[in-house]
Formats: C-alpha cells, structure tokens, sequence
C-alpha cells in the first residue's frame, strides 16, 4: 500500500490490480447508471475565479482519531448499480453543526434520489489523511466510485494518492489540485466572512438588547476567534475586519487564534477575555471548537455570529445569542458531485470550482430567535455591501484560498 504512515497492510498485488481494472472498466462503459433529473438550485461547476490558486496546506491540532467508521445506505428505488461513496471528516471530525456535517448532509440527500451508499469515515489525526486516503482508493469490497474529503488539510497527502490512483475520483473541499481525477470545491470564505463583519460592525454601534444580552454602543469593539492561525483562516478574520470597518472605521477588532478546532474550552477562554475587554459581538471561525465561543457569550450577557451553516439551527440551544450566521452551501456541492457521479457526468464537475456570491453560494443569515428583533439597517448594510462586492466597488481582502501574505 502507498500511504504516508507505517499502517500494516494486508491488500495483494492481486487485490490491487483487480480493483484498478473494475474501475477502469466502469470509467470506460459510461452511461450505464439511471438518475432523476437534477436538484432544483444546485450549483454549477466548472466556476472559474480568476486566477486564485492558492493552495491551502496549513497544519492543525492531532486529534488522536482512529479512522472510525459508520456506512449509510442510500434508497435503492433510483435503479441501476449501487454508487459507494466514502466521505472522511476533517480534524474537527463529524458532530460539528457545521462544516462536516453539511458536507455529508449533501450526500445523504442524493442518496435519498439515487442509489448511493455512504462510508462515513471519522479521522481527526492530519498525520493519517495519506494511509485513510490509499485504503480508501485500494478497497475492492466496496470499491468507491468516491471519496470525499472535508477540508484542506487533506490537500497535502492527496497531492501524493490523486496521481497514485488515477482512475479514482475524489471531491476535495476548501482546496484543489491540477488533477484529471479530482473536483475540487472552494467557497468563498473570504465573503462570507465580509458580511459577517458588516453585522458585527452595525450592530456594536448600535444599543440593542436580547433575553439579557446586551451590545456596549459607547465602545465599538468586536471580536474574532479563529481555528488555526494560517492562511485559511486568516482570510476569514482579515475580511471580517474589513467588513465591520465597511459600516465603521472606528471599530476595533480583537483577534484570537485556538490552534486545533476541536478545543471548546480554549475557544471559551479566548471569548471571554474579549468580552471582558469590550467586545459585544465575536465571529468565530473554529468548526465545532466555536461552540466555546457561544458558551461564552451566554456566560457574559453578550452576542456572536456563526459560520459555515446557520447555527442558531444548528445549535438551537445558543439562539439566544447568535445573530447570524456566514454561511456556506457545502452541501449542494457534495449533492452535485455525488450526482454527477451517479449520471458519469465527471466533466461538469472535475478541477478547480470557486463558488461564491455571484452564485449565491454564501450568504450572511440573520438568527432565528434574534434575527427578527433586529433593525433594518442590518439588512440594508448586508445587502449594500454585497452589491459593493458583486459590482467591484469593494475589494474583499485575500481569496477563497486564504491569504498569500
């Protein structure tokens, strides 16, 4: 087996030639798979975004995970072969609220309209996406027309296993490799996080209370906690600068970084220093780590703004103090790739797809249980600033990649 750690391997030269050509064989036969007609909104492929290629390969925290397992099957009524598709989590791992769960939310949805079975594979360890990935691609029962990974941090050992397996398809998120075999997906982070800022910056200027929270509009100060401190995320907290300064250049922005996205307690920590500090609002952009954040913005009497899904769904529990959310769709894009595989449709999907405003891709939502109590200068600041963005008039700070610098 080719893999980048010393896990003991049991697969045979045979077993390794026999699932090469069963894959080979069904690339060639083509138009063999019957499907419904396609989701109502999905996005397109294939979306170019001007030259961002920035390759994400920042580290983040060892997690300790063991490659756990836990397989979905899909209904059968959509006819023809079964499609096996493995999905593995990124460090923040599955149960998130947000990022992991959205994107295997989208395959458990095209598995409700097509004949598709799901291998869910929970991998928190970086250090191990190398190995995960080639047993993946080396599996012959099932053999996976496939794999999905959550997050950049895969990037790296799939540089290495996209060129090694060639007749296997991967999904890689929030990044992509020049590869035939490879759809790479990257939403605009970078955007989302813009409008994020622009509803911190509206709202700590002004007094607004909430079920005991309440903003401190005689200080404008917000707050940003972030996963890892690298490019990636880095993005997400300079555009949210950017976007609380679109409403008020006189906003402060205190920023903190976990180091892993998993640590709540940490993220709890951080939180709360910047509220006890002045900040009234903190936008995080952690993964399931950031529930520390709404911890301690009910701890505090304060408020904070989620990411990636609509966290005060997500997370009814924190409805309280959340809102809004930066928002990504990762779901109709592993929906897409999912049903471009089932169709063999691999070109409309395959290389590097940018998703962002102009596709309505990412979008700032406002809470369910504060959204209405807000004022109507959040809508009207929100909607401005994305016509600024989509007409040019604003230059969103990095790229969907994150920052070069």
């Amino acid at each position: 087996m080719t893999g980048t750690d010393d896990t003991a391997d049991t697969t045979t030269d045979d077993d390794r030639t026999t699932a090469q050509l069963r894959r080979r064989r069904l690339l060639r036969a083509g138009g063999t798979l019957t499907a419904a007609g396609l989701l109502a909104g999905c996005l397109g492929g294939n979306g170019g975004d001007g030259g961002d290629t920035t390759t994400g390969t920042d580290e983040t925290d060892d997690g300790g995970g063991d490659g756990d397992t836990e397989t979905t099957e899909g209904d059968m009524d959509g006819g023809g072969e079964t499609t096996n598709v493995a999905i593995i989590s990124s460090p923040a791992g599955f149960g998130d609220r947000a990022f992991n769960d959205l994107a295997l939310e989208g395959l458990q949805n095209a598995a409700e309209e097509y004949s598709i079975e799901i291998q869910q594979v929970e991998e928190t360890n970086q250090s191990n996406y190398g190995t995960v990935q080639s047993r993946l691609a080396e599996s012959s029962n099932p053999d996976y027309d496939l794999i999905v990974m959550v997050g950049f941090n895969h990037t790296q050992a799939l540089q290495s296993n996209a060129s090694q397996y060639p007749d296997q398809r991967w999904m890689l998120i929030n990044d992509s490799i020049d590869q035939p075999n490879v759809a790479g997906y990257v939403w605009a982070n970078h955007q989302m996080s813009y409008l994020a800022g622009v509803l911190a910056g509206t709202m700590t200027t002004r007094e607004f209370s909430y079920d005991g929270s309440a903003t401190k509009p005689g200080n404008p100060q917000v707050g940003f906690v972030g996963g890892t401190d690298g490019s990636l995320i880095n993005a997400f907290e300079r555009a949210y600068r950017q976007g609380a300064k679109f409403v008020n250049e006189d906003v402060e922005v205190s920023v903190g970084y976990i180091g892993n996205y998993s640590d709540t307690g940490t993220a709890n920590d951080i939180a709360t220093s910047q509220y006890d500090s002045g900040v009234d609002i903190v936008y995080h952009a952690a993964a399931a780590a950031g529930q520390g954040v709404f911890q301690a913005a009910q701890e505090t009497d304060q408020f904070a703004v989620g990411v990636d899904a609509d966290q005060s769904v997500t997370l009814p529990e924190y409805q309280d103090v959340i809102m809004g959310s930066a928002v990504k769709y990762i779901n109709r894009g592993t929906f897409q790739v999912a049903e471009a595989v089932v169709q063999d449709n691999w070109s409309s999907v395959q290389g590097r797809n940018v998703l962002g405003l102009d596709a309505e891709a990412v979008d700032l939502v406002l809470g369910q249980a504060i959204g209405p109590e807000l004022p109507d200068a959040v809508s009207e600041n929100v909607e401005d600033a994305k016509e600024a963005i989509l007409n040019g008039d604003v230059t969103v700070p990095c790229t969907a990649s994150g920052c070069q610098n």
